[in-house]
């Protein structure tokens, strides 16, 4: 394996343990195509944990842009670039895409509150069902789109899930990701929200947001026995959310304080079921 090839690897691994290991279960000549994109994900998800300020986070959004949509093949000298570029340009990955999620991405800079359900569903459309679309064109570009519809109700479920699993982070910092209609529904604002005030009102959005969801990964498993099994690596990290889910409800677990986490051993034994199985019942 090339170095850059390692590197890019062992930054997914150490960023995104549970992508990296569905990519495991992929045909070794497509891995390197979806590790590419996951170190990309990797890398403008943690802008804001590396530069602090909105700005220069637009700034090293824009770069990510402007190697993308470059013509020719010179090398960047960063190897999860360059990786990227070469997994575009083999499978004809649609740069509108990327320019999307990076458009999406510079919300994250910023401490405004996400306004509705609409919006934080188009985020996570943009986001995380992106990324496995775009996953699901370089494992077979043939049958990837019959399943966008199916690969946006995924998305959406593990994006909102993960922003689920990152509420403490999120709180200490100023952010909010729960939807402002479904604060006020629940009786709280984004302000007190982030600030911890009404506990109770707060729990209350966080059970409107576990709920929202499990809809969208209700959706997906009725749809994802029909997905052939060359698609399937794309969609496999689906196969921890409802675990994680579960472990977010149990009694004396609030993700507003605890971050809900799998050991290692059931992490591996949901990939390598759903690997194995599909999303078929047992």
């Amino acid at each position: 394996m090339a170095v850059g090839s390692t590197i890019v690897v062992d930054a997914v691994r150490a960023a995104d343990p549970d992508r990296y290991l569905s990519a495991l279960y992929a045909p070794a000549g497509k891995r390197a195509a979806l590790f590419a994109l996951y170190a990309f994900n990797a890398e403008i998800a943690s802008v804001r944990d590396r530069i602090h300020e909105p700005l220069p986070g637009e700034v090293r959004l824009q770069w990510w842009r402007d190697v993308i949509m470059a013509e020719g093949e010179a090398d960047t000298g960063h190897p999860s670039a360059d990786a990227l570029r070469a997994a575009i340009t083999a499978y004809r990955l649609p740069k509108a895409a990327f320019d999307n999620m990076l458009e999406a991405r510079i919300f994250d800079l910023y401490d405004d509150p996400m306004p509705s359900r609409t919006d934080l569903e188009g985020y996570c459309g943009e986001t995380a069902a992106a990324l496995i679309q775009l996953a699901a064109m370089a494992l077979d570009p043939t049958a990837a789109p019959r399943f966008a519809e199916l690969a946006g109700r995924a998305g959406c479920a593990q994006a909102i899930t993960g922003l689920l699993l990152l509420l403490p982070l999120h709180r200490r910092r100023g952010q909010c990701y729960v939807p402002a209609d479904i604060l006020v529904a629940a009786g709280t604002t984004p302000e007190e929200f982030v600030k911890g005030e009404g506990d109770a009102a707060a729990e209350r959005a966080v059970a409107a947001m576990i709920a929202l969801a499990r809809e969208h990964l209700g959706a997906f498993e009725r749809g994802a026995s029909a997905l052939p099994v060359s698609l399937r690596p794309a969609f496999l990290p689906l196969a921890l959310t409802r675990a994680y889910l579960d472990k977010m409800e149990k009694a004396g677990r609030s993700p507003l304080a605890d971050t809900a986490t799998l050991s290692t051993l059931r992490r591996h034994w949901l990939l390598l079921r759903h690997a194995m199985r599909g999303w078929t019942p047992l």
